[in-house]
């Protein structure tokens, strides 16, 4: 054979699709349409990498608070910045308060000018959310005069909330703290670099391939739409001539026209995508438009393997297939497929990731490659076998209603078709399951107990020095929804005023806000404790040796090598009393000196920081926000922080929102690929149904055949899925030294999803089966 000869069939395959009239067409528009779906979603896979790339670009890039120790001097280019963030709903706002020092101060990314005092610049869902109903709450919290927005430039998604706002006084709050900060420029030139778990990596690894491989199947599944019409179109050209090898030749041209046509479709539903991902927010995380730029080479790569394995796909699948001048020998009974190969396939998936089994993290890195493989070639073993699955349960099904036998009898006649169009939504299942599986196995390495009591109190506020702790603690109580508020003033005693050897813990604080911190004997106002161990003491007998009546200490006393000291003396009672240490609400043991106001001097409350634990009434509407709201008053720079039980790793927390992201995406795709593969059967069928209803069959038995036909093969694909995904989660956690157990909840779980978006598939189908039953069905021009 010529390559002339060759190029020539192709192109004949290739008018076929677009020029072989309406059945040539609508098939090539359902290739391509279910194509176009996996090519759109590959692109947004390959364009992921580059939009978290950005997206860490963009937040390095407007860093202020890098925790360095090194001390700006004040500058005609400073800028001081105060941390002024808040919560909103448990959203999180990010908020700046700017003071420019000089005519050169730096501005922010995405501002273009600083705002005055009382004004401010937000992200533009943040001027939404303000002018909206729901954002009053928030807007009495950030009351300030909007006078632009922020820019891309200084955003890390489209639905981020953040704002920047004009101050003055900054620097009386101190500067290189928590909370205020002096700054020459924006932006991190040194960002700690930090090493990743190999946990973590796997983790990665085993998302990408189990939210790519259902797209591949598809794919493969995809351009097999409308088979045996094409296969007796073929047997056709047999007829006036064409040999064996011509007809492939063509069927693989008439593949390769709708697998590139389908590129286009993907290309344009990627564009589409692109900008709705603009606008939407999934799991807290969002992106703008630009972000979505795929890499040239992944983008070239998936536009050559795309039509390539659409004609490999179609060779192999008429390998199985003779197509003679008068007909098509695949409407006999077909032989039996052969088990042992099929076996093979997912074993050679469990020997490559053997080698790593007991490994965890302190063995290094887990080889990529064989990880990859392995579960590639495990999730390709669902594909291999359902198939036989089907072919072995659907034969040894016996008689029953005429519903029944009708689905029974098709799915004998035509099992492949039936397992192909339930490979994908098997394949994400097993994946899914694994993934849940590992995700619970080592849930608990990534989250750690806080200790809090949150019984006693859901929210902890620290206020300023400056800001007398009683008012702040009276106004709080008033706030609607607190129940109590817990005030101490925190803060150390010292043997010196100035490089103090020997210093404790000092707790001062009303009778019962002491009695939840410690033991006490009895208490009154004027009282004074001393409480021996505590987390924080220099020593395990500061207590002792600090707690001599009528020796002098020092409240708050220098550092080690200051010149100056504001400490406030403090002489220890004669009349101290002992307390025992107890877990405080913070999780911590508290001891030391715990002090009733009355027993300390006045000049000594502004050398403590004040700290205010509140109990809430959950039951009241947005009760955080309200609180919240009065701590703004209180001080603008003082965030409320919401107690938890337990604290999950940010970069644990990170993967396993991405994982939920795609997997939204990759069932919503799976949804639309089963429609696709639905009506492109339906429509096989039409003249079967039409013939049926003819003859006087019910619509009614139709509609129940068809039912049945697509829950038998989904039952067993997701039994089987059931099994591989218990399996490969089993050896991931082995792989990752964790004990294996099956969190049965999740399994069943991620399985009702997968039989729920057959089920909605299966209802949406169901209208165009009706207007397929019709007699006039039969009907041939």
């Amino acid at each position: 054979m010529s390559v002339r000869q060759g190029a020539r069939d192709l192109g004949m395959g290739v008018r076929f699709a677009f020029a072989g009239g309406r059945e040539g067409w609508v098939r090539a528009l359902l290739t391509a349409v279910g194509v176009g779906l996996g090519v759109a979603l590959l692109l947004l896979t390959t364009a992921l990498p580059n939009a978290l790339s950005v997206r860490d670009d963009r937040e390095a890039a407007r860093a202020d608070f890098t925790y360095s120790g090194k001390t700006v001097p004040k500058a005609d280019n400073t800028l001081l910045v105060g941390r002024s963030g808040t919560t909103f709903r448990e959203k999180d706002v990010r908020g700046r308060d700017l003071e420019p020092e000089g005519a050169r101060a730096p501005l922010p990314p995405g501002v273009g000018k600083f705002p005055g005092v009382g004004e401010m610049v937000v992200s533009p869902a943040l001027k939404e959310l303000l002018g909206s109903d729901s954002g009053k709450l928030l807007r009495q919290r950030l009351p300030d005069r909007i006078v632009g927005t922020i820019g891309e430039s200084g955003l890390i998604g489209s639905a981020e909330l953040a704002f920047y706002r004009g101050a003055e006084g900054l620097a009386e709050r101190g500067v290189n703290n928590a909370r205020v900060t002096r700054i020459d420029r924006f932006g991190d030139e040194n960002p700690a670099q930090q090493d990743t778990d190999p946990v973590l990596l796997l983790l990665i690894l085993v998302v990408f391939v189990v939210l790519l491989m259902p797209v591949a199947v598809f794919i493969a599944a995809a351009v097999r739409f409308g088979g045996e019409r094409r296969d007796r179109r073929l047997a056709a050209l047999r007829l006036v001539g064409a040999d064996g090898r011509t007809t492939r030749r063509i069927a693989a041209g008439e593949a390769c026209a709708g697998s590139v046509l389908g590129l286009v479709l993907g290309a344009g539903f990627f564009l589409i995508g692109r900008q709705v991902a603009g606008s939407v927010e999934v799991y807290d995380i969002s992106v703008f438009p630009s972000y979505l730029n795929p890499s040239p080479a992944l983008a070239l790569l998936v536009g050559l393997a795309v039509p390539a394995a659409a004609v490999l796909v179609t060779l192999l699948a008429l390998r199985g297939v003779v197509i003679e001048p008068l007909g098509v020998v695949r409407t006999a009974k077909p032989p039996r497929r052969r088990l042992w190969w099929r076996l093979l396939v997912p074993l050679a998936g469990l020997a490559m990731l053997y080698p790593m089994v007991g490994q965890g993290r302190d063995g290094g890195e887990f080889n990529e490659y064989l990880v990859t493989g392995g579960v590639i070639l495990l999730l390709i073993g669902v594909t291999a076998l359902l198939p036989w699955i089907v072919e072995a349960v659907v034969a040894r099904l016996g008689g029953g209603g005429v519903a029944w036998q009708l689905a029974v009898r098709r799915l004998q006649l035509s099992s492949g078709a039936a397992a192909r169009m339930v490979n994908g939504i098997a394949v994400a299942v097993a994946g899914a399951i694994a993934l849940q599986m590992l995700f619970a196995g080592v849930d608990s390495d990534y989250t750690k107990e806080t200790g809090y009591d949150v019984d006693l109190a859901q929210m902890q506020m620290t206020v300023d020095d400056g800001t007398p702790l009683g008012r702040a603690a009276e106004k709080l109580r008033r706030t609607e929804g607190v129940r109590h508020v817990y005030a101490y003033s925190e803060g150390f005693l010292g043997d010196r005023k100035m490089d103090a050897d020997t210093t404790t813990q000092v707790t001062v604080a009303d009778c019962a806000s002491l009695r939840e911190v410690a033991t006490l004997p009895s208490c009154r106002p004027g009282d004074a404790f001393a409480v021996p161990g505590g987390a924080y003491n220099s020593g395990d007998d500061s207590v002792t040796t600090l707690a001599k009546p009528g020796r002098t200490l020092f409240i708050d006393p220098g550092c080690q090598g200051c010149a100056d000291s504001a400490a406030t003396p403090w002489v220890v009672p004669s009349d101290l009393k002992r307390g025992e240490p107890r877990i405080d609400p913070t999780g911590a043991e508290r001891g030391g000196f715990l002090i009733t106001p009355e027993a300390l001097p006045a000049a000594a409350a502004t050398a403590m920081a004040g700290q205010l634990y509140l109990n809430l009434d959950e039951s009241v509407p947005d009760v955080r926000d309200l609180v919240r709201n009065e701590a703004a008053r209180i001080d603008p720079l003082s965030e409320p922080m919401v107690w938890q039980s337990a604290k999950q790793a940010d970069k644990f927390t990170a993967i396993r929102t991405g994982l939920f992201v795609g997997a939204a995406c990759v069932l919503a795709l799976i949804g639309a690929s089963l429609l696709v593969s639905q009506l492109e059967q339906l429509r096989e069928r039409k003249k079967l149904l039409s013939a049926l209803v003819a003859f006087g069959t019910r619509r009614r038995t139709l509609s129940l055949s068809v039912l049945w036909q697509t829950a038998i093969p989904i039952a067993l694909g997701l039994a089987l899925a059931l099994v591989v995904g218990v399996t490969l989660g089993a050896v991931l956690l082995r792989m990752t030294g964790t004990a294996v157990r099956v969190d049965w909840p999740s399994v069943l779980a991620m399985t009702g999803v997968g039989a729920g978006v057959v089920l909605v598939v299966t209802l949406l189908s169901l209208p165009p089966l009706v207007r397929l039953m019709r007699p006039d069905g039969l009907r041939t021009e």
